[in-house]
């Protein structure tokens, strides 16, 4: 059909006529290579895409396209917020009315004080603000995804109509043949038989006759189509998958004291056959497979108040804490072995055990007219005991219950409704019902469940009369483990008739009026006046692993056992009586002795039940005190033994002292606990003996039996403060001597003076390592808090500073890999654990007040302060040669010796590592000599303070802030920075240590990351230019560890496999923290040093597809940042010097800094991965170039790695989507122009996807059309276009986007699944809806009927894809 030149299409306007040896020219210089867009990036650079191209200068574009001056929405596209970075102090949560604090207020021990700061402090959170408006904190789950969709309407298709009328039809074919026309619904496909005649006419459509200008027409037709569209494509689409965002994070749990399953046991009655005198109970849980008790005693009063009265004399004044009926019990490891037991007390009395249990045994209430005579004795022989012995207890009978049978459906309890006020009540006696349990011995743990239980209320009837030979928990271990056998021995002895109802149920989650294991009131508590629930300690029956997070300071006192065969005289009744005292007067006895039921909250002493006529008895007793704040050597425990007398007789004293002993509580810095088997003596200790042992033979004094060990007991202690490890508590120890400044002390053999203490403290750290993994990580707040200060505050000896960085920096690398190795199952997917994750993100901050400084008129501090470490140190290690492979900083604080010159060592050292050193900073501008080059520091090791503040220009071991103290005027003390000294000690870090810290190369990542927040929120330089933000010799060490670790990935990824994939996301997570805190252009070119290293290995990889993953899923993590589309520099108009300019916005922009005329070469410029567009578009360049190399056919591609990044892709866009600042179509339109070379991207990719189309005709179209589109020097065809264009006939303007793959023979189609080419064609779609229509236009123009013929095929692809098909 003839066509005038007005008619001509629009891209034929640009046809040029030119001669064939120019189109020759063109065509070679174009078509040159083989391998064309992979290798190219572009016409205007032959810069490969396996090549990383330098990125712009980041800051200096920001600084000269400054935000203020830019109006409408698009400001937001230029910089970063102001509020990006939040500092929150959050409050700690108090779960008691009362703070956890000791009553002393002054004179803390330094122990308690350190502990105290550290569980009072408030939780110092550092975050970015926007951050979740990233994939990092906010995934695209399908719960997500329903939300999103929520509001749409729902769809009917005629697809859908014509089904149901067929499935209407097949059901009830003769039912359709009858209905009447009338009663035909107009639309159905029964409209085949219509009347036309009595049909309702459609409503008229306005305008359809009318003319109207075809430009109208247009535009009102695109109005129309742009009505009811869901904005949100993406939303439409299921969700990126789960399993490969590699980017996302969880906030760590807030710390938090442990706590295991709860039950709650209410006792509710007491009843015996005869009632003669008050008796007290006492529950207890006991683990029979760990031979364990795993709480501490719950002690319950459930007597008459006429029963009370008896013992009034010796209780004047009775604490309502000590009134508590019920009680709440810790199960951390729930066990088929768990028994709750209990045992009886009674008031001392004359008789044994079994004489005064007899009457229990044989009497009953009923039988009241039999026996009245001997009821009245016996009852006015108990008054006369209470009378005379009411302090004083004897052992009488016990029970247990094993809570298997509460817990499982299995055992002989029936389950009862827990709404009902119905009991479990027994039938027949406890034995009996426990008997149909024994058939469930072999039950496992996982079946015992404490948390979910019904409710029950049991009944036990009988109880067992304690043995006086028998009392201990050796033989009570034995009793329970009989108790689980049919035959039972336990079953054929004489019971004590009584009934004890207990209620067992779950514990809610908070009880109301519950004390605390301190007597703290815990929150709700609603009335003081209220009887009390008691929380009960729990000992774990295994390690625990969580740190304490707040103050506890309890100490268990256990006597075992007693021989007194040897002592003469009269002693069989005895009682052995404990005190705390604070010094050796009478008088210092503290009260912090814990009551028990119905008696005071707090005694001076307490006394064990006594075994009538017994010389070598053993106990049960459990004494409970509290640790007072200020522990001194002086105090002790003192224990005093006495016989009792139960028979008053003339001149005969109630209690006549018959033995002494006591243990030190503090020896050496330490808390003594543990087991000690101690001498008695038999007279009173001499003045000062509590500063000795007992073990020690004092002149002149008596002792039993030769002075052996005779008393057995056993001293734990729950406590936060004091760690019970001699290696933990030996640092400690050494750090408050040296904040103290108490020279010379003794510490065991060792006497610690200013010449040792450097040592000494050093091995101390190293020793670290030894310490229990569960004291470690108790302690750990404390551990880590105490060696940063070391760090940040380095200790001043004699007027020296000690660099003890080297040393806190190994044990806290050591100590966190530890931690890492045995609790594997505490981690999120990176390999973080999330006890130290939590510290970090609640519990660090930087020190901000000194430690504790001596006085100021010290003599030794009036001398001139210098390195004492550093100036011993005259040879540089051998294994810090600058010629090893392993890039070290130039920054070794033990380097005495230097290069010639420090720019010569930063260039050796950088260098070992293979870095392009004309890329390796953020431009020419950072390379040494340039206008912003890295001041280059010499690394003396041997510098007093004075010359160092002279020569700031050469590098100390880590940079020193000196700053007046000011509480003493004429001193200064030395300040480090965390993350430098970080920083600095893992590029100089060697063999183990090294090694330790590339393990858990998150935790000193994240450790820097917001020690460097920190700092900049303390010195207000949040508002300061970036390049200013942190001095160049931290930039120096931060690109060498950046450069050695990123070596380490590429060597190590086949041998090392689980470590390389922790350490390739924690450097991609650090660098990710680092643009939004350094200079991001810097950090530009820190990931393009990790690219290069990369794929330096590439060429020589076994296994390349594992490095690929490893560098997309580097790359997926860099590009999670919330500011990814400004990090990108979307309105830049930025071009390389002799290129042209591109277009980087739509014509329609607001300002010229967002609008430019757009010529032919910048349009195709924005639509390849050119080299402008890698630099300009940095992190989208590197992404949508993995994308393209993964793709190619001719590439190395496998399955995975097509799902990995076009998930990358994929995720990017639907968290631009879904985020509520892109919601502007101008601020789309600039971020779809990001993804501009998607578009090209997916058309070569076109002959890979997957077909989705029934039939394929076009697919035809296009397979002839891509045999046609092959590479010109692929064979010995040429193109058509160029041979139309040889033979003078018109061709279009040759453009560098001409999508040109070269083809291989037989290579099949569809090698992407259908999932991905899904995927990669919504994508796809999502660039076209949002990218700039007139710019889209004007590419398109440009394009070669070829290229046409390709993008129409695409676009049927997407239509077969995503058509509504009826399944």
């Amino acid at each position: 059909m003839a066509s005038t030149a007005s008619e001509r299409r629009a891209f034929a306007h640009k046809i040029n006529r030119t001669v064939a040896a120019e189109v020759r020219k063109q065509v070679s210089r174009d078509y040159g290579s083989p391998q064309l867009t992979k290798k190219r990036g572009g016409a205007h650079q032959p810069l490969p895409l396996t090549e990383v191209a330098e990125p712009v200068d980041f800051e200096e574009y920001v600084s000269s396209h400054a935000p203020g001056v830019e109006p409408g929405p698009l400001r937001q596209l230029v910089e970063f917020p102001q509020d990006d970075l939040e500092l929150l102090p959050l409050d700690k949560e108090c779960t008691t009315l009362e703070p956890p604090l000791p009553e002393e207020d002054d004179s803390l021990d330094p122990r308690v004080r350190d502990a105290l700061a550290v569980y009072t402090d408030d939780w110092l959170v550092i975050q970015r603000k926007y951050q979740r408006y990233s994939t990092t904190h906010a995934p695209h789950n399908s719960e997500r995804q329903r939300e999103r969709q929520r509001g749409l309407v729902k769809q009917t298709f005629e697809l859908d109509e014509a089904a149901a009328a067929e499935r209407l039809d097949d059901q009830d074919d003769a039912k359709r043949r009858s209905v009447s026309l009338d009663e035909t619904p107009r639309g159905s496909w029964a409209s085949s038989i219509f009347d036309l005649k009595n049909s309702s006419p459609d409503a008229l459509l306005p305008s359809v006759l009318e003319r109207a200008a075809a430009e109208d027409l247009d535009r009102r037709n695109t109005e129309a189509r742009l009505q009811g569209r869901h904005s949100d494509l993406l939303g439409l689409y299921p969700p990126p998958d789960e399993d490969e965002a590699v980017e996302r994070c969880t906030v760590p749990e807030v710390p938090k004291e442990h706590c295991g399953q709860r039950i709650m046991v209410k006792c509710l009655s007491l009843k015996f056959e005869i009632e003669i005198e008050p008796i007290f109970g006492t529950l207890a849980l006991y683990d029979v497979k760990e031979k364990k008790k795993i709480s501490e005693n719950f002690y319950f009063d459930l007597n008459s108040d006429q029963m009370k009265g008896m013992l009034k004399p010796h209780t004047p004044h009775i604490a309502i804490s000590t009134l508590a009926r019920s009680a709440i019990f810790s199960i951390t490891y729930p066990s088929a072995d768990i028994f709750l037991v209990i045992k009886l007390e009674k008031v001392l009395q004359q008789g044994d055990i079994g004489e005064c249990c007899e009457p229990y045994m044989v009497m009953k209430e009923s039988d009241s007219s039999k026996h009245k005579e001997k009821l009245e004795k016996l009852r006015l022989q108990a008054e006369q005991s209470c009378n005379r012995l009411g302090n004083f207890r004897m052992p009488f009978a016990w029970t247990a219950i094993h809570l298997l049978n509460i817990v499982s459906s299995v055992g002989g309890l029936d389950r009862s409704d827990p709404d009902s006020d119905s009991e479990r009540k027994g039938h027949g006696t406890w034995n009996e019902r426990k008997k149909k349990g024994f058939e469930r011995m072999s039950v496992g743990d996982e079946m015992c469940n404490f948390a979910t239980f019904r409710p029950a209320t049991l009944t036990v009837t009988n109880f067992f009369k304690q043995e006086g030979d028998r009392l201990s928990d050796e033989d009570l271990y034995k009793y329970l483990a009989d108790m689980r056998r049919p035959s039972s021995v336990l079953r054929r002895l004489r019971p004590v008739t009584a009934q004890l109802k207990i209620d067992i149920s779950p514990a809610p989650d908070s009880p109301h009026y519950c004390l605390s294991p301190e007597l703290l009131h815990v929150k709700p508590y609603p009335d003081l006046r209220v009887r009390p629930t008691k929380d009960v300690l729990e000992f774990p029956a295994r390690y625990v692993y969580t740190p304490h997070t707040t103050y506890r300071n309890l100490l268990y006192v256990y006597p075992q056992s007693l021989n007194f065969n040897s002592r003469q005289g009269s002693v069989r009744n005895i009682a052995v009586k404990v005190q705390f005292m604070a010094a050796e007067d009478p008088s210092q006895a503290l009260p912090v002795i814990f009551g028990k039921s119905s008696c005071a909250e707090f005694t001076q002493d307490a006394y064990t039940p006594i075994i009538y006529h017994n010389k070598s008895p053993e106990f049960y007793e459990e004494i409970k005190m509290k640790i007072p704040a200020n522990l001194t050597d002086n105090h002790h425990l003192l224990f005093t033994f006495f016989h009792i007398s139960c028979q008053p007789k003339q001149n005969t004293p109630l209690e006549t002292p018959v033995g002494y002993t006591w243990i030190p509580l503090m020896q050496h810095g330490r808390l003594r606990t543990g087991s000690f088997s101690l001498p008695v003596s038999v007279e009173k200790p001499p003045p000062s003996y509590s500063v000795l042992t007992p073990d020690v033979q004092l002149p002149g004094m008596k002792w039993v039996d030769n002075h052996k060990a005779v008393f057995n007991v056993e001293v734990t202690a729950a406590s936060s403060v004091h760690t019970q490890d001699p290696h933990l508590d030996k640092f400690f120890t050494l750090v408050y001597v040296l904040e103290e400044y108490s020279f010379p002390y003794r510490l065991k053999d060792v006497i610690i003076t200013e010449a040792n203490m450097e040592g000494e403290l050093k091995a101390s750290m190293a020793a670290v390592r030894g310490a229990l993994l569960d004291t470690c990580v108790r302690f750990l707040h404390q551990l880590l808090n105490k060696l940063i200060q070391l760090i940040v505050y380095p200790p001043v000896i004699a007027g020296q500073i000690v660099n003890l960085g080297r040393a806190a920096f190994e044990a806290m690398a050591l100590l966190v890999n530890q931690i890492h190795k045995n609790l594997e199952g505490n981690q999120d997917q990176h390999g973080r654990n999330n006890l130290l994750a939590s510290y970090i993100h609640y519990c660090f901050r930087l020190p901000t007040a000194e430690p504790t400084i001596p006085t100021a008129g010290t003599q030794s501090y009036e001398m001139p302060m210098q390195y004492a470490t550093l100036s011993r140190t005259t040879v540089r290690p051998s294994s810090l040669h600058l010629s090893r492979s392993k890039s070290i900083s130039n920054s070794n604080p033990d380097l005495a010796s230097s290069p010639v010159s420090p720019d010569e060592e930063v260039q050796r050292i950088i260098g070992a590592k293979g870095i392009d050193r004309s890329h390796s900073w953020v431009n020419s501008a950072y390379a040494p000599g340039g206008s912003r080059s890295v001041l280059r520091r010499n690394p003396n090791s041997s510098c007093e303070l004075k010359q160092a503040n002279d020569r700031s220009s050469n590098r100390m071991s880590a940079f020193l802030d000196s700053v007046a103290l000011f509480s003493v005027p004429t001193r200064q003390i030395t300040k480090k920075l965390l993350h430098e000294e970080l920083a600095l000690q893992w590029v100089v870090s060697t063999s183990a240590v090294r090694e330790a810290a590339l393990q858990q190369a998150w935790f000193f990542f994240q450790l820097m990351t917001k020690s460097m927040t920190h700092h900049l929120f303390l010195t207000s330089k949040l508002d300061v230019a970036r390049r200013q933000r942190f001095p160049d010799r931290f930039v120096d060490d931060i690109a060498a560890l950046v450069c050695a670790i990123s070596a380490d990935i590429a060597n190590r990824y086949h041998k090392d496999v689980e470590l390389v994939e922790r350490l390739n996301s924690s450097l991609a997570f650090f660098l990710n923290d680092l643009l939004s805190l350094m200079d991001r252009g810097f950090v530009f070119n820190l990931i393009r040093s990790y690219y290069k290293q990369i794929a330096n290995k590439l060429h020589t990889a076994q296994n390349p597809s594992s490095l690929n993953a490893l560098r997309v899923d580097f790359t997926r993590i860099v590009c999670s940042h919330e500011h990814y589309v400004v990090l990108n520099l979307p309105c830049s108009t930025l071009s390389p010097p002799a290129s042209p300019s591109p277009s980087t916005s739509s014509t329609t922009s607001q300002s010229s800094a967002f609008s430019s005329m757009v010529q032919d070469q910048g349009v195709a410029t924005m639509f390849e991965l050119s080299v402008p567009f890698r630099q300009q578009h940095f992190l989208s360049g590197l992404l949508l170039t993995e994308l393209s190399l993964i793709l190619d056919p001719d590439g190395e591609g496998v399955f995975f790695l097509h799902k990995k990044a076009i998930s990358a892709v994929h995720s990017l866009l639907c968290s631009h989507d879904a985020d509520p600042r892109y919601t502007d179509p101008q601020v789309r339109a600039h971020i779809a122009q990001l993804y501009l070379p998607l578009i090209p991207i997916v058309m070569e990719t076109l002959h890979q996807l997957h077909d989705f189309s029934d039939s394929s005709p076009a697919r035809c179209r296009l397979a002839s059309a891509h045999v046609d589109d092959t590479d010109p020097d692929g064979g010995n065809t040429i193109s058509q276009s160029v041979a139309m264009a040889i033979a003078g006939s018109p061709l279009p303007h040759v453009k560098a986007n001409q999508f040109v793959l070269p083809t291989v023979a037989g290579r099949q189609s569809s090698s992407l699944s259908a999932e991905c080419s899904r995927t990669l064609l919504v994508s796809f779609l999502w660039v076209l809806k949002n990218a700039d229509a007139a710019l889209l236009e004007r590419w398109v123009s440009d394009l070669s009927v070829l290229q046409i013929n390709r993008l129409l095929d695409l676009l049927h692809l997407c239509v077969s894809c995503f058509e509504y098909k009826l399944f």
